[in-house]
């Protein structure tokens, strides 16, 4: 193992250090057949390539990793020339992703220090940006590994395994933490925050993902700064909350983030009643109940989604607005119910972005709860025919399991039983819903009256 000092620009001193093969656990048999191709015709081409970040890390803790990021000091344009399957994206941080199929190798050029800039250039160019208050606009800014490493959030993301020789390069003690299972950032963490607020919601994901702690110096600036988070932009945390809540642990996610106050810059609607709710209430149960529920679907490689996280995580919100909807005007239930969705949709979606194929989602899965109810003649098939009918029907089942509602559970098994029978079954169900009791009477429409003809004094 070799050892190096190096001095960052923020006067932080990272102990870089090599780590030769025969002293880490990393195998290329563990490692993307695609990104190993990309990797290899980077090096054979003359550029310095590095599987990166979270790769490295997971590897190390003997995990699968989901993704296999690559750092290099060519240029996107460079790849672009290397690769005919590349396609350069992002305006924050120029980026190439190389397309295997459906498999896409992210592949990032070194970032440097910001005053390496020419100010002569145009903004649009390859220069940074930054906010009054701190935050990177843009970022596109060229430089070294060792500035790169600089420029990362976290010391266990600060670990680079070179494809030239197979070592491991740890810039800022990365394996110490990993070994301690902490989560420590590189640098001043307020500036970190500052400059990326997002770091907070990731420092919260990668606490829950990896089981490690936050250390004390990244977890204080948290209850300062977790403001700073409305700043960003409404479509960049609508993909951070699919990272949050779709990775298989959103239950233990949603209790941190509301612990560290970061779930309210989320769902700014919470921050009023989650207190009052308390931790044993029926809505925190039914929203953890839901998570939970999205969890094991994760883990079990089954279809997910993000509609009926946010559905489960608004739906208390819906019902509360509903009643005072009820109570404030002369609506009807139905009315009620639709302005109620209306209102708590749109206040959410000023601060996270979701988009109009699941926002319609989220309504469908609402407006079915009442439909569910209505069984006789034709109706059962009709809501049975829903394309939302299994996420409403899963829903509905969730809220009896945390209610205990009589007539809820009664629903809900109903419901169980019409999915397991056959045409003849459906039938003697809705046969037995005939011989409990009178439908509710319909209200008889009035025919139209003609206009009598006006009289003619003449």
């Amino acid at each position: 193992m070799l050892g190096t000092a190096t001095v960052s620009k923020s006067g932080e001193t990272l102990d870089k250090r090599i780590i030769s093969r025969s002293e880490h656990s990393i195998s290329r048999q563990d490692i993307s057949e695609n990104a190993l191709k990309v990797l290899y015709r980077l090096h054979k081409n003359g550029y310095h390539a590095y599987l990166v970040g979270g790769g490295v890390r997971d590897l190390l803790l003997g995990k699968l990793p989901k993704d296999f990021d690559i750092a290099t000091d060519a240029t996107p344009e460079q790849i672009k020339a290397l690769f005919r399957n590349c396609r350069l994206v992002g305006r924050r941080f120029r980026l190439a992703h190389i397309l295997f199929g459906r498999d896409v190798i992210e592949v990032a050029t070194f970032r440097g220090h910001h005053d390496k800039q020419d100010p002569k250039k145009d903004l649009k160019q390859n220069v940074s940006r930054q906010s009054d208050e701190g935050m990177l606009l843009r970022d596109n800014v060229y430089g070294s590994i060792d500035e790169d490493a600089e420029r990362r959030d976290f010391t266990v993301n600060a670990l680079y395994y070179n494809i030239a020789d197979f070592s491991v390069i740890d810039f800022a003690n990365g394996l110490e933490d990993i070994e301690k299972r902490q989560l420590r950032l590189i640098g001043d963490p307020e500036t970190r925050y500052r400059e990326d607020p997002v770091r907070m919601l990731r420092a919260v994901r990668f606490a829950v993902k990896l089981d490690f702690e936050i250390a004390p110096s990244a977890a204080e600036p948290i209850q300062e700064l977790h403001g700073l988070l409305r700043e960003i932009p409404s479509a960049r945390l609508f993909e951070e909350c699919l990272k949050l809540f779709l990775s298989g642990q959103g239950r233990d996610t949603f209790l941190m983030l509301a612990q560290t106050q970061l779930l309210y810059p989320l769902f700014p609607q919470l921050k009023t009643w989650l207190p009052q709710w308390g931790e044993d209430s029926q809505e925190i149960r039914f929203i953890l109940r839901c998570l939970e529920n999205t969890d094991r679907r994760v883990q079990t490689d089954q279809r997910v989604t993000p509609a009926f996280i946010f559905a489960a995580v608004l739906w208390p919100l819906v019902q509360i607005r509903e009643q005072e909807l009820l109570t404030e005007l002369s609506l009807s239930p139905q009315d009620a119910m639709t302005m109620a969705m209306n209102d708590v949709l749109d206040a959410q979606c000023k601060a996270v972005a979701i988009p109009k194929r699941f926002t319609s989602a989220i309504r469908e899965i609402w407006t079915l709860q009442h439909r569910l109810d209505r069984r006789f003649g034709k109706r059962a098939y009709k809501t049975f025919e829903h394309p939302r009918f299994r996420a409403a029907f899963d829903f509905l089942e969730l809220r009896a399991e945390i209610s205990q509602d009589p007539e809820q559970l009664a629903l809900s098994q109903w419901w169980d039983d019409w999915q397991k029978v056959d045409e003849a079954g459906r039938n003697r169900l809705l046969k037995a819903l005939d011989d409990k009791g009178p439908r509710k009477p319909r209200r008889k429409r009035r025919k139209p009256t003609k206009a009598k003809p006006v009289e003619s004094n003449d």
